[in-house]
C-alpha cells in the first residue's frame, strides 16, 4: 500500500491541483486536445462512412485504408511531425496524430452499422416513396446508431488515453504530471497521473453511454 498510499496523498494535496502546472490546468489542456481531435476525426470519418454505407460502394477499401492507422504507433507519427515544420505548431502535431488514431473505429463502426441495416427494411422504405435523404435519416441512421455510438465511445476513450503522449514533446495535458514524476523520480506522482488519465477515460466512457441512450432515435420513437 506504500505507493498507492503516497499516490492518494498526492491526489488529495490541494497545492497539486492549483497553479499553471496543477491538475486543473493539465486537465483543461488534456480535454482541449482530446476534444479537438475527436471532433475533427468525426467530421472526417462519419460523413464518409455514412455516404459509402448508404451507397454500398467503396466502403471495404475505405475501411481497410483507415485501419492502417491502427498499425502505426501514434508516438511514431508524432515523432515524425517533430522533425517537420509542424514541430513549432503547438498542439497541431498531437491533434493530427490523434485524429489518425481515432478515424479507424469511427469509420469502421459507422460503415458496418449502415451496411447491416436490413435490406428488406430499406427496400420497403424505398417502396413507400422515401427519398435518399429520408431513407438515411428515418431508417438507416436510426438502425445504425448503436454501432455508430460504439465506434464513438471507442475512439473517445482511445484518444483520451493516448493524448498523454503530448507530454513527450513538451506539450500540456495530464501526461505532463506523469513525465514530471519520472523526471523527479517521484513514483507517487507517476501513479497519480496515471490514475487521473484512467479516471478521465472512464468518465468519458460513462458520459457517452448516458448520452447515447438519451439521444437514441429508437428511444425517441418508442
Amino acid at each position: 500500500m506504500g505507493v498507492l498510499g503516497d499516490a492518494w496523498t498526492w491526489l488529495v494535496t490541494g497545492s497539486n491541483w492549483s497553479g499553471d502546472g496543477g491538475v486543473w490546468t493539465r486537465l483543461t489542456e488534456h480535454l482541449y486536445v482530446s476534444g479537438v481531435a475527436l471532433v475533427a476525426a468525426c467530421l472526417l470519418a462519419l460523413p464518409l462512412a455514412f455516404l459509402l454505407g448508404h451507397l454500398g460502394k467503396g466502403g471495404a477499401l475505405a475501411v481497410n485504408i483507415s485501419n492502417i492507422g491502427r498499425a502505426i504507433p501514434v508516438f511514431a507519427v508524432l515523432a515524425l511531425f517533430m522533425v517537420s515544420p509542424l514541430r513549432s505548431a503547438g498542439y497541431l502535431p498531437t491533434i493530427i496524430a490523434l485524429v489518425l488514431f481515432a478515424v479507424p473505429p469511427l469509420l469502421t463502426n459507422a460503415y458496418v452499422g449502415m451496411r447491416e441495416v436490413d435490406r428488406a427494411v430499406v427496400e420497403a422504405a424505398r417502396g413507400m416513396g422515401m427519398s435518399g435523404m429520408q431513407l438515411f435519416l428515418r431508417v438507416e441512421l436510426p438502425l445504425a446508431y448503436p454501432l455508430v455510438m460504439t465506434g464513438l465511445r471507442s475512439a473517445a476513450v482511445q484518444v483520451v488515453a493516448t493524448a498523454s503522449i503530448a507530454a513527450m514533446v513538451g506539450q500540456g495535458g495530464l501526461g505532463r504530471i506523469i513525465t514530471a514524476g519520472f523526471n523527479t523520480y517521484d513514483t507517487a506522482q507517476v501513479v497519480a497521473g496515471a490514475v487521473l488519465v484512467a479516471l478521465l477515460a472512464l468518465v468519458v466512457e460513462g458520459t457517452l453511454v448516458l448520452l447515447g441512450r438519451f439521444c437514441s432515435p429508437l428511444r425517441k420513437s418508442a
